[in-house]
């Protein structure tokens, strides 16, 4: 017999316990429940909110709108408010276009790991400094499978010279999970800093962004 949500006790119905003790007491299924609104027949939105996260909150985030609304109860429309919310959650932790922040990797690197933890292509991307280590913009270079050998350091010089930035920080991330540099990212680290000095462009470090933490070349003196 399905449960419904207007027959718990009201600190468990998820709206009233949000409003009550905050979003942070609220676990994952229960906010995805306002999301979703409603549930089905035989689900209430709780239960509906665990069978789509039945392999975890990084692979929902990962799922498309199309994909999410395959599950039965769920239709485009939750899908469609699902998705919008993830994507939301994306850019608010991305470092804005020249709104003057100083460069802080701490700051930055939590900030990508928040965008790109749950990839599951590569993504090589730059952030670029004025002479203050300022952001001046955050751009991506490369999304895709193919090695990062193909990826030329022209198009990381090219990125540079657009805004006359004076520094650089790269960032990618390991769909794998884990942000240790390989020996592939060393090789290409050390071919774009020797590209960027003959344009005198300081490459300030290379983050590498894994599941949930990332990695600082320059942090582990690899620069």
């Amino acid at each position: 017999m399905q449960e419904l949500i207007a027959d718990l006790p009201l600190d468990d119905r998820p709206r009233e316990k949000m409003r009550k003790h905050g979003p942070e007491t609220l676990s994952d299924a229960e906010l995805l429940a306002i999301l979703l609104g409603s549930g089905t027949r035989g689900k209430n939105a709780i239960q509906l909110a665990r069978e789509l996260l039945r392999d975890g909150l990084g692979s929902l985030g990962r799922s498309t709108a199309d994909a999410m609304a395959q599950t039965q109860g769920v239709g485009a429309a939750k899908a469609t408010r699902i998705a919008a919310a993830f994507e939301i959650a994306r850019r608010v932790t991305a470092p804005e276009n020249g709104d003057g922040v100083r460069y802080d990797d701490g700051l930055i690197g939590r900030a990508l790991v928040s965008r790109y933890a749950h990839e599951s292509q590569e993504h090589l991307g730059a952030i670029l400094l004025d002479s203050r280590q300022r952001v001046l913009k955050q751009c991506e270079i490369f999304v895709g499978t193919v090695a990062r050998a193909l990826v030329s350091s022209r198009d990381v010089v090219r990125v540079a010279l657009e805004v006359n930035a004076v520094g650089i920080v790269l960032f990618h991330n390991h769909p794998s999970g884990d942000p240790s540099p390989s020996a592939e990212d060393l090789t290409f680290t050390r071919r774009v800093q020797q590209s960027l000095s003959l344009v005198d462009v300081e490459l300030v470090d290379h983050l590498i962004v894994g599941a949930q933490r990332y990695c600082s070349m320059r942090g582990r003196g690899l620069l």
